[in-house]
């Protein structure tokens, strides 16, 4: 069986272009430049007539993951409207002051998320002790976790993937992401043993035209999601089978 192939996306465009292209699960985000916050409702609704499960990023700002109580209101209320929209599940994430998880946050939202699958964000990647950390996740009830392996890339992460791996024993799915491209996942997924793959797919565009830079309304460099990059990294994970 190849590893599965989750895409995120921030957009509609994005979104069409990752069904598209053939993509088997679908992180559904804003603001992917800052590793992603929580999309509209209006894109939520949009993503629910997605062929494939879509799970909705729920973080409220770009920065640290670590959150007050205002913040939790709003996560709170956002992960009902990806209930409400009729999502396959949910992409949560907190930490305390000092990088360790936020148990007593995680397990409020996890509550609130109950009966939509739960997908563990990079927050994990900024644990002081991952073993641990591992170890909450699953008593937590998360499906998965996302992670680089505690490297900026996946690809200079794949040792503490593979024991990642290897400490989960299919209790929970270690999910490689971040860097993550068809000319390195077949070394990604042979080395590290990851079942999952997660990926933006995304290429640069052309840059927006000069009054939309001058007014602030485009950034000086843009990122798509491709269906052909999707579609080629749908051919290397198939034919790691073979």
């Amino acid at each position: 069986m190849s590893a599965l192939l989750e895409v995120c996306v921030d957009s509609a465009e994005g979104l069409h272009a990752a069904i598209a292209g053939g993509a088997q699960r679908i992180e559904l985000c804003s603001a992917l430049d800052v590793g992603g916050l929580t999309p509209s409702k209006g894109l939520m609704a949009l993503a629910a007539g997605a062929p494939v499960p879509v799970y909705a990023m729920i973080r409220p700002r770009a920065g640290d993951f670590v959150f007050d109580a205002a913040s939790q209101d709003v996560m709170l209320a956002d992960i009902n409207a990806a209930r409400e929209s009729g999502l396959a599940g949910v992409v949560l994430g907190a930490s305390l002051a000092d990088g360790r998880l936020d148990l007593d946050l995680l397990a409020v939202l996890a509550k609130r998320a109950d009966g939509m699958g739960r997908t563990l964000h990079r927050a994990f990647d900024l644990v002081p002790d991952p073993r641990q950390a591992l170890e909450q996740a699953i008593e937590l009830g998360f499906e998965r976790i996302l992670t680089s392996g505690q490297a900026v890339r996946a690809p200079d992460g794949k040792a503490m993937l593979r024991r990642l791996v290897e400490e989960a024993r299919s209790r929970i799915s270690i999910m490689a992401g971040s860097g993550v491209t068809p000319e390195n996942v077949a070394d990604i997924v042979a080395e590290t043993g990851v079942r999952e793959v997660h990926a933006s797919c995304r290429l640069p565009v052309t840059s927006a035209e000069d009054t939309l830079l001058r007014f602030g309304f485009a950034a000086e460099r843009e990122f798509r999601t491709d269906a052909r990059v999707v579609r080629q990294m749908l051919a290397v994970l198939r034919g790691l089978t073979k």
